[in-house]
Protein backbone atom coordinates (compact mmCIF):
# COMPACT_ATOMS: atom_id res chain seq x y z
CA UNK A 1 0.00 0.00 0.00
CA UNK A 2 1.38 3.11 -1.05
CA UNK A 3 1.35 6.06 1.56
CA UNK A 4 0.09 8.62 -1.27
CA UNK A 5 -3.00 6.13 -2.41
CA UNK A 6 -6.62 6.50 -1.29
CA UNK A 7 -9.74 5.18 -2.90
CA UNK A 8 -11.66 8.04 -4.35
CA UNK A 9 -15.28 6.40 -5.09
CA UNK A 10 -17.68 8.64 -7.26
CA UNK A 11 -14.12 9.70 -9.04
CA UNK A 12 -16.61 9.61 -12.42
CA UNK A 13 -18.71 12.28 -10.80
CA UNK A 14 -18.22 16.10 -11.81
CA UNK A 15 -16.73 16.74 -8.70
CA UNK A 16 -15.05 13.61 -8.41
CA UNK A 17 -13.46 13.76 -11.59
CA UNK A 18 -12.23 17.58 -10.39
CA UNK A 19 -10.24 15.83 -7.24
CA UNK A 20 -8.78 13.01 -9.85
CA UNK A 21 -7.71 15.98 -11.75
CA UNK A 22 -5.93 17.85 -9.36
CA UNK A 23 -4.71 14.97 -6.93
CA UNK A 24 -0.84 14.83 -8.32
CA UNK A 25 -0.56 18.89 -7.06
CA UNK A 26 -0.68 16.92 -3.43
CA UNK A 27 1.58 14.09 -4.69
CA UNK A 28 -1.13 11.52 -4.12
CA UNK A 29 -2.41 8.80 -6.75
CA UNK A 30 -6.04 8.10 -5.55
CA UNK A 31 -7.16 4.51 -7.28
CA UNK A 32 -10.43 6.12 -9.24
CA UNK A 33 -14.04 3.85 -8.15
CA UNK A 34 -17.99 3.86 -9.30
CA UNK A 35 -20.60 1.46 -10.18
CA UNK A 36 -19.76 2.26 -14.39
CA UNK A 37 -17.07 0.91 -15.93
CA UNK A 38 -17.20 2.74 -18.96
CA UNK A 39 -17.34 6.16 -17.25
CA UNK A 40 -14.49 5.14 -15.11
CA UNK A 41 -12.32 3.26 -17.34
CA UNK A 42 -11.60 6.25 -20.55
CA UNK A 43 -10.99 8.80 -16.80
CA UNK A 44 -8.32 6.15 -15.11
CA UNK A 45 -6.72 5.98 -18.86
CA UNK A 46 -6.14 9.50 -19.76
CA UNK A 47 -4.81 10.77 -15.66
CA UNK A 48 -2.98 7.41 -15.67
CA UNK A 49 -4.57 6.15 -12.51
CA UNK A 50 -5.89 2.56 -11.49
CA UNK A 51 -9.31 1.89 -11.08
CA UNK A 52 -11.75 -0.29 -9.39
CA UNK A 53 -15.57 -0.75 -10.34
CA UNK A 54 -17.44 -1.47 -6.78
CA UNK A 55 -21.30 -1.51 -6.08
CA UNK A 56 -21.95 0.39 -2.98
CA UNK A 57 -24.39 -2.78 -2.33
CA UNK A 58 -22.26 -5.75 -2.46
CA UNK A 59 -20.92 -5.73 0.78
CA UNK A 60 -17.76 -8.31 0.53
CA UNK A 61 -16.68 -6.64 -2.63
CA UNK A 62 -16.78 -2.86 -1.13
CA UNK A 63 -15.09 -4.03 2.11
CA UNK A 64 -11.88 -6.20 0.05
CA UNK A 65 -11.97 -2.74 -1.68
CA UNK A 66 -11.43 -0.51 1.11
CA UNK A 67 -9.17 -2.95 2.95
CA UNK A 68 -6.45 -1.92 0.57
CA UNK A 69 -6.34 1.23 1.43
CA UNK A 70 -5.72 3.67 4.08
CA UNK A 71 -8.20 6.37 3.43
CA UNK A 72 -11.52 6.84 1.56
CA UNK A 73 -12.82 10.29 0.34
CA UNK A 74 -15.86 9.46 -0.79
CA UNK A 75 -17.61 11.95 -3.47
CA UNK A 76 -20.79 10.13 -4.69
CA UNK A 77 -24.25 11.61 -3.67
CA UNK A 78 -27.01 11.98 -3.04
CA UNK A 79 -25.13 10.94 0.51
CA UNK A 80 -28.03 9.77 2.07
CA UNK A 81 -28.50 6.60 -0.20
CA UNK A 82 -24.86 6.02 0.07
CA UNK A 83 -22.83 7.21 3.32
CA UNK A 84 -24.00 4.39 5.05
CA UNK A 85 -22.79 1.34 3.12
CA UNK A 86 -19.50 3.21 3.43
CA UNK A 87 -18.76 4.21 6.99
CA UNK A 88 -19.76 0.55 7.71
CA UNK A 89 -17.38 -0.79 5.47
CA UNK A 90 -14.59 1.63 6.35
CA UNK A 91 -15.78 0.72 9.89
CA UNK A 92 -15.00 -3.04 9.50
CA UNK A 93 -11.33 -2.46 7.41
CA UNK A 94 -10.07 0.51 9.55
CA UNK A 95 -10.21 2.54 7.00
CA UNK A 96 -10.66 6.57 7.28
CA UNK A 97 -13.56 7.85 5.77
CA UNK A 98 -14.05 11.28 4.75
CA UNK A 99 -16.68 12.56 2.29
CA UNK A 100 -18.32 16.25 0.46
CA UNK A 101 -21.57 16.08 1.90
CA UNK A 102 -23.48 18.50 2.82
CA UNK A 103 -26.84 17.33 4.00
CA UNK A 104 -27.76 17.90 7.42
CA UNK A 105 -29.21 14.31 8.37
CA UNK A 106 -26.20 12.97 6.90
CA UNK A 107 -23.60 14.26 8.81
CA UNK A 108 -26.20 14.32 12.04
CA UNK A 109 -26.43 10.33 10.95
CA UNK A 110 -22.27 10.02 11.00
CA UNK A 111 -22.34 11.44 14.61
CA UNK A 112 -23.78 8.05 15.62
CA UNK A 113 -20.85 6.16 14.27
CA UNK A 114 -18.36 8.27 16.81
CA UNK A 115 -17.77 5.82 19.35
CA UNK A 116 -17.29 2.63 16.61
CA UNK A 117 -14.92 5.11 14.88
CA UNK A 118 -12.98 5.32 18.21
CA UNK A 119 -12.95 1.81 18.84
CA UNK A 120 -11.52 1.44 15.23
CA UNK A 121 -8.72 3.74 15.43
CA UNK A 122 -10.39 5.91 12.23
CA UNK A 123 -11.59 9.44 11.66
CA UNK A 124 -14.97 10.00 10.14
CA UNK A 125 -15.16 13.73 8.54
CA UNK A 126 -17.60 14.63 6.57
CA UNK A 127 -17.79 17.86 4.74
CA UNK A 128 -14.79 18.27 3.39
CA UNK A 129 -15.29 20.46 0.54
CA UNK A 130 -16.92 23.96 -0.24
CA UNK A 131 -19.73 22.53 2.69
CA UNK A 132 -18.50 22.99 5.11
CA UNK A 133 -14.37 24.02 5.28
CA UNK A 134 -14.65 27.79 4.57
CA UNK A 135 -17.87 28.10 7.05
CA UNK A 136 -16.60 25.80 9.88
CA UNK A 137 -13.00 27.70 9.95
CA UNK A 138 -15.12 30.82 9.84
CA UNK A 139 -17.50 29.38 13.08
CA UNK A 140 -14.43 28.32 15.09
CA UNK A 141 -12.77 31.85 14.44
CA UNK A 142 -15.74 33.81 15.66
CA UNK A 143 -16.21 31.00 18.57
CA UNK A 144 -12.44 32.03 19.42
CA UNK A 145 -13.05 35.74 19.02
CA UNK A 146 -15.99 35.83 21.16
CA UNK A 147 -15.80 33.03 23.93
CA UNK A 148 -19.37 33.49 25.31
CA UNK A 149 -21.07 33.68 22.19
CA UNK A 150 -25.12 32.47 21.55
CA UNK A 151 -25.93 32.85 18.50
CA UNK A 152 -23.95 32.72 15.03
CA UNK A 153 -25.14 32.95 11.39
CA UNK A 154 -22.96 32.22 8.57
CA UNK A 155 -23.96 32.84 5.18
CA UNK A 156 -22.49 31.67 1.53
CA UNK A 157 -22.24 33.04 -2.20
CA UNK A 158 -21.22 32.55 -5.20
CA UNK A 159 -20.38 34.93 -8.08
CA UNK A 160 -20.25 33.23 -11.34
CA UNK A 161 -19.53 29.28 -11.44
CA UNK A 162 -23.29 27.43 -11.50
CA UNK A 163 -24.26 23.91 -9.95
CA UNK A 164 -23.25 20.62 -11.23
CA UNK A 165 -25.41 17.39 -11.62
CA UNK A 166 -24.81 16.15 -8.45
CA UNK A 167 -25.63 19.50 -6.33
CA UNK A 168 -28.70 19.96 -8.36
CA UNK A 169 -30.04 16.18 -7.94
CA UNK A 170 -29.59 16.49 -4.07
CA UNK A 171 -31.40 19.49 -4.42
CA UNK A 172 -34.03 18.45 -6.25
CA UNK A 173 -34.20 15.77 -4.41
CA UNK A 174 -35.32 17.79 -1.28
CA UNK A 175 -37.88 19.93 -2.93
CA UNK A 176 -40.89 20.87 -0.13
CA UNK A 177 -38.84 19.52 2.20
CA UNK A 178 -38.21 22.53 4.07
CA UNK A 179 -35.27 24.47 5.78
CA UNK A 180 -33.73 24.01 9.62
CA UNK A 181 -31.95 26.12 11.73
CA UNK A 182 -30.46 25.37 15.76
CA UNK A 183 -32.23 26.73 18.57
CA UNK A 184 -31.12 26.25 21.98
CA UNK A 185 -29.39 23.55 20.58
CA UNK A 186 -31.54 21.75 18.81
CA UNK A 187 -32.12 21.39 15.31
CA UNK A 188 -35.51 22.89 14.15
CA UNK A 189 -37.39 22.82 11.24
CA UNK A 190 -38.92 25.93 9.64
CA UNK A 191 -39.74 27.00 5.80
CA UNK A 192 -36.31 28.05 3.69
CA UNK A 193 -36.57 31.60 3.37
CA UNK A 194 -37.92 32.37 6.49
CA UNK A 195 -35.27 34.73 7.14
CA UNK A 196 -33.65 37.40 4.65
CA UNK A 197 -31.37 40.45 5.30
CA UNK A 198 -28.54 42.25 3.22
CA UNK A 199 -25.07 41.34 3.57
CA UNK A 200 -21.68 43.43 3.15
CA UNK A 201 -19.27 40.64 1.73
CA UNK A 202 -16.87 43.35 0.98
CA UNK A 203 -16.50 42.64 -2.75
CA UNK A 204 -20.44 43.24 -2.94
CA UNK A 205 -23.73 43.50 -0.65
CA UNK A 206 -26.16 40.92 -1.51
CA UNK A 207 -28.95 39.81 -0.28
CA UNK A 208 -29.46 36.53 1.73
CA UNK A 209 -31.95 34.33 2.77
CA UNK A 210 -31.70 31.30 5.60
CA UNK A 211 -31.63 27.75 4.26
CA UNK A 212 -30.81 24.68 5.85
CA UNK A 213 -26.64 24.09 5.30
CA UNK A 214 -24.43 21.95 6.58
CA UNK A 215 -23.12 24.20 9.63
CA UNK A 216 -26.33 23.49 11.19
CA UNK A 217 -24.84 20.03 12.23
CA UNK A 218 -21.16 20.79 12.35
CA UNK A 219 -20.64 24.31 13.57
CA UNK A 220 -22.68 23.37 16.48
CA UNK A 221 -20.56 20.37 16.94
CA UNK A 222 -16.90 22.47 16.34
CA UNK A 223 -18.21 26.07 18.53
CA UNK A 224 -21.06 24.49 21.07
CA UNK A 225 -23.11 27.68 19.85
CA UNK A 226 -26.71 27.34 20.65
CA UNK A 227 -28.55 29.04 17.88
CA UNK A 228 -27.09 28.53 14.21
CA UNK A 229 -29.06 30.24 11.32
CA UNK A 230 -27.43 29.89 7.75
CA UNK A 231 -28.10 31.96 4.79
CA UNK A 232 -26.64 31.96 0.68
CA UNK A 233 -27.34 35.02 -1.54
CA UNK A 234 -30.45 34.81 -3.71
CA UNK A 235 -32.86 37.40 -5.74
CA UNK A 236 -34.91 39.49 -3.86
CA UNK A 237 -37.53 38.62 -6.31
CA UNK A 238 -37.27 34.78 -5.57
CA UNK A 239 -37.14 35.37 -1.39
CA UNK A 240 -40.58 37.20 -1.74
CA UNK A 241 -41.87 34.32 -4.63
CA UNK A 242 -40.72 31.74 -1.26
CA UNK A 243 -42.77 33.31 0.98
CA UNK A 244 -45.99 31.12 -1.05
CA UNK A 245 -44.16 28.11 -0.51
CA UNK A 246 -46.39 26.84 2.30
CA UNK A 247 -49.32 26.98 -0.85
CA UNK A 248 -46.98 24.57 -3.19
CA UNK A 249 -44.54 22.60 -0.82
CA UNK A 250 -46.69 19.30 -1.37
CA UNK A 251 -46.85 19.51 -5.62
CA UNK A 252 -42.97 19.90 -4.84
CA UNK A 253 -42.71 16.59 -3.00
CA UNK A 254 -44.42 15.16 -5.58
CA UNK A 255 -42.15 12.09 -6.95
CA UNK A 256 -43.54 12.90 -10.97
CA UNK A 257 -42.57 16.54 -10.31
CA UNK A 258 -39.44 15.37 -9.30
CA UNK A 259 -38.31 13.18 -11.77
CA UNK A 260 -39.48 15.99 -13.91
CA UNK A 261 -37.30 18.79 -12.48
CA UNK A 262 -34.73 15.57 -12.18
CA UNK A 263 -34.75 15.15 -16.68
CA UNK A 264 -34.08 18.76 -16.80
CA UNK A 265 -30.94 18.36 -14.36
CA UNK A 266 -29.90 15.59 -16.78
CA UNK A 267 -30.44 17.64 -19.95
CA UNK A 268 -27.65 20.74 -18.47
CA UNK A 269 -23.91 20.17 -18.36
CA UNK A 270 -22.57 18.54 -16.38
CA UNK A 271 -21.19 21.73 -14.19
CA UNK A 272 -19.16 24.65 -14.92
CA UNK A 273 -16.39 24.54 -17.08
CA UNK A 274 -12.72 25.12 -16.31
CA UNK A 275 -12.84 29.05 -17.67
CA UNK A 276 -16.61 29.46 -15.76
CA UNK A 277 -14.96 28.18 -12.58
CA UNK A 278 -11.38 30.20 -13.08
CA UNK A 279 -13.56 33.50 -13.52
CA UNK A 280 -15.67 32.74 -10.42
CA UNK A 281 -15.53 32.97 -6.40
CA UNK A 282 -17.08 32.18 -3.81
CA UNK A 283 -17.66 34.59 -0.71
CA UNK A 284 -18.51 33.62 2.99
CA UNK A 285 -19.71 35.55 5.97
CA UNK A 286 -20.11 35.16 9.36
CA UNK A 287 -21.28 36.67 12.54
CA UNK A 288 -21.45 35.78 16.29
CA UNK A 289 -23.39 37.76 19.10
CA UNK A 290 -23.27 37.53 23.12
CA UNK A 291 -26.23 37.54 25.37
CA UNK A 292 -24.74 41.25 26.45
CA UNK A 293 -25.13 42.15 22.41
CA UNK A 294 -21.47 42.01 21.95
CA UNK A 295 -20.67 41.29 17.75
CA UNK A 296 -17.97 39.90 15.81
CA UNK A 297 -17.91 39.46 12.33
CA UNK A 298 -15.40 37.94 9.66
CA UNK A 299 -15.65 37.31 6.37
CA UNK A 300 -13.62 35.33 3.46
CA UNK A 301 -12.82 35.44 -0.72
CA UNK A 302 -11.96 32.30 -2.11
CA UNK A 303 -11.82 30.14 -5.24
CA UNK A 304 -15.26 28.94 -7.17
CA UNK A 305 -16.82 26.38 -4.56
CA UNK A 306 -15.78 23.10 -7.10
CA UNK A 307 -12.74 24.18 -7.08
CA UNK A 308 -11.87 24.95 -3.31
CA UNK A 309 -14.11 21.80 -2.60
CA UNK A 310 -11.21 20.21 -4.48
CA UNK A 311 -8.38 21.56 -2.86
CA UNK A 312 -9.99 21.12 0.39
CA UNK A 313 -10.60 17.22 -0.05
CA UNK A 314 -7.23 16.61 -1.23
CA UNK A 315 -5.95 19.00 1.51
CA UNK A 316 -6.88 16.70 4.24
CA UNK A 317 -6.48 13.71 2.38
CA UNK A 318 -2.87 14.36 2.42
CA UNK A 319 -2.78 15.22 5.99
CA UNK A 320 -4.20 12.19 7.32
CA UNK A 321 -2.28 9.80 5.22
CA UNK A 322 0.49 11.24 6.89
CA UNK A 323 -0.59 10.10 10.28
CA UNK A 324 -2.39 13.51 11.29
CA UNK A 325 -5.73 12.86 12.47
CA UNK A 326 -7.96 12.55 15.41
CA UNK A 327 -10.06 9.29 16.05
CA UNK A 328 -14.08 9.40 15.96
CA UNK A 329 -15.89 11.14 14.61
CA UNK A 330 -14.83 15.33 13.85
CA UNK A 331 -15.03 18.84 11.87
CA UNK A 332 -12.55 20.23 10.01
CA UNK A 333 -12.05 22.96 11.92
CA UNK A 334 -12.09 21.05 15.10
CA UNK A 335 -8.76 18.94 13.88
CA UNK A 336 -7.23 21.49 11.42
CA UNK A 337 -7.96 24.90 13.36
CA UNK A 338 -9.96 27.92 12.10
CA UNK A 339 -6.66 28.70 9.59
CA UNK A 340 -7.03 25.62 7.26
CA UNK A 341 -8.75 27.34 4.95
CA UNK A 342 -5.91 29.79 4.28
CA UNK A 343 -3.85 26.67 2.82
CA UNK A 344 -6.18 26.71 0.26
CA UNK A 345 -5.03 28.74 -2.60
CA UNK A 346 -6.36 31.98 -3.42
CA UNK A 347 -8.47 32.47 0.50
CA UNK A 348 -7.97 35.71 2.44
CA UNK A 349 -9.82 36.65 4.85
CA UNK A 350 -10.14 39.41 7.47
CA UNK A 351 -11.93 40.14 10.51
CA UNK A 352 -14.41 43.52 10.42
Amino acid sequence: MENNSFLLYGANGYTGELIARFARQYNLRPILAGRREEALAPLAAKLGFPFKVIDLNDAPSLQAAVKEVKLVLHAAGPFEYTARQMIEACLQTGTHYIDINGDIAVFEMLKHYDSKAKEAGIMIMPGVGFDVVPTDCIALLLKKLLPAATGLKLAFASQGGGLSHGTAATMASKLGEGGAIRKNGKIIRQPIGQKGFWVDFGVKKLFVMSIPWGDISTAYFSTGIPDIETYTAISHTIFRLLKLQGLFNWLLRKPFLRNFIKKKIDQRPAGPNDEQRNKAISLVWGQVADAKGKIATARMTGPEGYTLTTHSSLLITKKILEGNFLPGYQTPAIVYGENLVLEIPAVSREIL
